[in-house]
């Protein structure tokens, strides 16, 4: 199971070694899901456009990425904004290498770099059309098509000058599957945009001003008047959230498990479905592609009200007993990306390209380890 935490403090005054410590630690509390590699990225500037970013990856422990950082990067210097990203990976498409581990970059240039959780059920098709177009690829992996997905949009609308925000959900339309995905850019410094599609995602806030409201309106795309137009962006403070006064000091904390958040802040918004959250200027800001009637239209600041070691085991005596009582919430994680509730279709990407010769097929033959292993018997039973 991969792992997500991203930090981004805005006016909020850090040396490098107080970034790292912070991105270092909610690895640290990502350790107990299992993991093969590691790596963070972080700001080379101070909010200036075009900065360049620095990437450190380590196959192995969070201890040994941490003395690789701490021996290479000048620790001292200063930060007023700046956003740094962290990932532990489990693989799943290719071997733990250095090249595999996230962060992913877009190019030698680090124009854009993301850290994802889940599986692009499509990605395939997405890397021919991207190698047809003369990207280079160095990793195995689905997420480095994202990211090349993403700078591939940039370059092709760059005379519009596109939000950040704009530039993700365009990518997140083309991807079939579920998965979190935080990116960050050079030509976008001290921004954030993050989006889930049945892969959870946490937004935690701690600032020493009160905030402007306990939730806020989340609009879809057309209520925000198109794309590439300027526009983008909603001006109304009433629909952004943001410190209240003078004092606009603001941190933010992007993670795939509460667990990392708890020792900064106990207030937090919970992504769904298709949600794309940026940070511009300190300001968070949530809105969405296309909206179900159904669905809500705000989203709560919640306050968390467990402690650490209740968020991590809970009131389960092991791991494992949490994990064999939370699979009905895995299952339905599972589906979220790949099952349409609205059309009732099912959707594996992966396997499109072979359905009709599957439908021909007389045998199917599982192969799997471990929870697999049980999972690959438990459905030849029911054949």
């Amino acid at each position: 199971m991969c792992g997500i935490f991203a930090y981004l403090n805005h006016l909020v005054p850090a040396t490098r070694k107080e970034i790292i410590d912070i991105l270092i630690n909610g690895l640290k509390r990502l350790e107990y899901k299992g993991y093969d590699s590691t790596g963070l990225a972080l700001e080379e500037s101070d909010g200036n456009k075009d900065g360049s970013i620095k990437i450190v990856k380590q196959v192995g422990k969070v201890s040994d990425l941490a003395h690789q950082v701490k021996a290479n990067l000048d620790l001292d210097k200063s930060f007023i904004s700046h956003v740094g990203l962290a990932h532990t990976r489990w693989a799943t498409h290719g071997q733990p290498s250095i090249n595999n581990a996230h962060p992913h970059r877009s190019d030698v240039d680090n124009e854009f770099v993301i850290v994802h959780n889940g599986t692009i059920t499509n990605y395939k098709d997405i890397k021919s059309f991207l190698i047809q177009r003369d990207f280079k690829f160095e990793s195995e992996t689905d997420t480095e098509v994202v990211v090349k997905l993403v700078k591939y949009l940039h370059d092709a609308h760059q005379t519009q000058k596109p939000a950040f925000s704009e530039i993700i959900e365009l990518a997140a339309a083309q991807l079939e599957g579920a998965f979190a995905i935080v990116a960050i850019s050079k030509h976008y410094p001290c921004e954030l945009v993050a989006t889930s599609r049945g892969s959870p995602l946490i937004v935690g806030v701690k600032s020493k001003s009160k905030l402007n409201a306990d939730h806020f309106p989340v609009l879809n795309s057309k209520d925000m008047r198109g794309y590439f137009g300027g526009s983008y962006g909603r001006k109304d403070e009433d629909l952004q959230y943001h410190p209240l006064g003078p004092h606009k000091e603001i941190e933010y904390f992007f993670t795939s498990d509460p667990s990392c958040v708890i020792e900064h802040t106990n207030q937090v918004i919970y992504l769904e479905e298709n949600d794309i959250a940026s940070v511009h200027g300190g300001v968070l800001d949530i809105h969405r592609g296309s909206r179900s009637i159904d669905e809500s239209t705000h989203r709560e600041i919640c306050t968390l009200k467990l402690e650490l070691e209740q968020i991590m085991k809970g009131s389960y005596s092991s791991f494992l007993q949490k994990e064999i009582f939370e699979q009905p919430e895995s299952v339905v994680n599972t589906m979220r990306g790949r099952v349409n509730f609205d059309t009732k279709e099912v959707v594996l990407g992966g396997l499109k390209e072979h359905i009709r010769e599957i439908r021909r097929c007389r045998r199917l033959v599982f192969i799997a380890a471990g929870t697999s292993y049980h999972s690959a018997i438990a459905v030849s039973c029911t054949s």
